[in-house]
């Protein structure tokens, strides 16, 4: 691949001139965010590779980049001769970054960071261990120097998102952050995060893929709030919403001036795991810096009444698009389309709806084995042609002024094997184990997680990611700090968190099994010994039933099955006419051993 080693080329030229060894690329930008524009997809310029997961190293000699298992064989596909090699995440013979580099250096020798790249925490982590291995560091924006053509950063306008939607107004929003701020003895909050931005000043853009988001900083002190953002993006009419709300918009790069503009009376709060490092590092030393948790990340991730009301409607209407997708697909599935054909055709239904913003993200369709690649990406030449002999898995979402949907689901419209039918069976019963799942309060996602596996473990098998993310209204479909996965996070689920459930079976060669609704934590019973949590499931479409094994299934299991079935046509058998309603009836019909 002649442009990615003309690329490697440039970048050790740069390395050379300025002392440097080895480089680190993460697959961020300035803001940690998950989907970036142009000018900040940096670890894919470098090396050819655009899952939104891994972490690029260049050494004067060598190439490397790291990503977990979703993303291995589109790696492996995507590296192919670009002199990168693939370092997969969790495997026992894998080094860790840091393990690699400092192997692969001499004592003294230089790593370049840059440092608008590295959340504070992650940089103070690489730094101390550089150091203790006689490594040197050296903040430096080494891809800038070697990137000649790169894109200029998205001028997009933002607009204001209305408050009967958001549920709460800036001002509110602003109000509580103050609140949160007393707690811990700071008078001033610095934010880097474009959905906490977005969220606390309810204002949406249009700067990166799937996600609602604008290019900006935020500051709120006690008496005034900042929103940094360039001026093109400004228009009469979002200066005054702000100002109206107590907002104060500057210029994008004026956050740095802020910062050393502090004085001994400022007590700067900042989330060491969020603010990057150049911003660290502009703070003035005569204020004092207060790390803790950023007071948005959890406000957000409980929705008020409006949100989740927001969430059901978008519910809603994505069943409805959904019906009439998988109504085409079938009549379909012999006409020479192709995974590409169904991404566009899903796409034009939900766009049918009122109030639809985009897909939340690139969807995941994967016919035969490419199902089983978790966060498989179709392209034109990758492309399978669809028929009836294997599975099909389409993992997909929108974006609507209502709220955000993710929803996974998985058929074959030709007859099942047995392994088949056991296989998603096995994946049904731990959907349906954790969505009947009821848990005291303060409870972690971690404690949950074995619901959705259990009936895997049993018979040998697992899947590799998390069984369920935190979902933002009407902004990342990827949003924390809520989880239920294996590993531990100390976040306990609370009551308003809306979160995915999602497990799954993949094969390699073979296919992908995955089954995703959406829920909501809700308060379940109050008892003597506590009170406790359940999950409200809002995903609004049928679970293909032709390859369950009933055999497999408990008549709790399946009497859940029935009343969710039951469920989704009476929230949307309304908007259909007769032919429409025929055919959701038959997939929603009760099931029976």
């Amino acid at each position: 691949m002649e442009n990615i080693t003309d690329r490697l080329s440039a970048l050790r030229e740069v390395m050379k001139q300025n002392g440097i060894s080895a480089t680190i690329i993460p697959g961020t930008d300035p803001h940690g965010s998950e989907y970036l524009p142009n000018r900040w997809k940096e670890r894919t310029w470098i090396s050819g590779f655009n899952g939104s997961a891994g972490t690029a190293v260049v050494t004067l000699e060598k190439a490397a980049v790291w990503t977990d298992s979703r993303y291995f064989i589109q790696a492996e596909d995507q590296l192919k001769d670009t002199t990168f090699e693939l370092m997969k995440m969790k495997m026992p013979e894998t080094p860790s970054i840091n393990e690699w580099i400092i192997s692969q250096l001499k004592e003294g020798e230089v790593v370049g960071l840059n440092p608008q790249m590295f959340a504070h925490n992650a940089f103070a982590e690489n730094f101390n261990e550089f150091s203790f291995n006689q490594l040197s560091v050296k903040n430096i924006d080494l891809i800038d120097l070697a990137w000649q053509d790169r894109p200029a950063l998205p001028e997009n306008p933002f607009y204001i998102y209305d408050v009967k939607f958001a549920g709460k107004s800036s001002s509110e929003k602003i109000s509580e952050v103050r609140n949160e701020m007393k707690k811990v003895n700071t008078n001033v909050y610095i934010m880097n995060s474009l959905d906490e931005i977005a969220w606390l000043f309810n204002i949406r853009g249009n700067d990166v893929n799937y996600n609602p988001l604008t290019i900006s900083y935020a500051a709120v002190d006690t008496e005034n709030a900042y929103l940094f953002i360039d001026e093109e993006k400004v228009t009469a009419e979002t200066k005054t919403a702000l100002a109206n709300e107590g907002i104060t918009i500057q210029p994008y790069l004026a956050i740095y001036d802020y910062l050393k503009n502090q004085n001994e009376k400022s007590h700067v709060l900042v989330d060491g795991n969020r603010i990057n490092q150049s911003l660290y590092e502009s703070i003035s030393s005569s204020s004092t810096i207060n790390l803790a948790a950023s007071p948005v990340t959890n406000l957000k991730s409980v929705k008020n009444e409006i949100e989740q009301e927001g969430f059901r409607n978008a519910m809603v209407k994505d069943g409805v698009a959904l019906t009439k997708f998988f109504m085409w697909l079938e009549e379909n599935i012999e006409n020479n389309i192709n995974e590409v054909t169904v991404s566009d055709k899903l796409i034009e239904f939900r766009s049918q709806q009122e109030n639809f913003k985009g897909a939340s993200f690139g969807t995941i369709c994967g016919y035969a084995d490419h199902g089983a690649m978790n966060h498989y990406s179709a392209t034109p030449e990758s492309a399978y042609k669809l028929g009836k002999e294997e599975m099909l898995l389409i993992d997909s979402g929108a974006q609507f002024l209502e709220g955000t949907t993710d929803i996974t689901r998985t058929l074959m419209l030709g007859e099942p094997t047995a392994q088949q039918k056991t296989d998603y069976t096995l994946v049904l019963k731990g959907n349906i184990g954790l969505s009947e799942a009821i848990f005291p309060i303060n409870s972690r996602g971690s404690l949950l997680d074995v619901l959705s596996r259990k009936a895997l473990w049993e018979n040998g098998f697992n899947y590799g990611h998390g069984t369920g993310h935190g979902v933002g209204h009407f902004l990342c479909v990827h949003e924390g700090p809520q989880s239920i996965r294996l590993e531990e996070n100390l976040t306990p689920l609370k009551a308003g968190m809306v979160l995915s459930n999602e497990p799954g079976l993949y094969r390699d060669g073979e296919y992908g099994i995955r089954i995703e609704n959406l829920m909501i934590v809700q308060p379940a019973i109050s008892t003597q010994f506590g009170d406790f949590l359940k999950f409200e499931i809002i995903t609004v479409f049928p679970i293909e039933k032709n390859l369950i094994d009933v055999n497999l299934m408990t008549d709790k299991e399946i009497t859940w099955l029935n009343n969710y079935h039951q469920f989704v046509f009476e929230k949307i058998s309304p908007f259909f006419d007769e032919k429409e309603n025929v055919w959701l009836k038959e997939k929603c019909e009760a099931i029976a051993k």
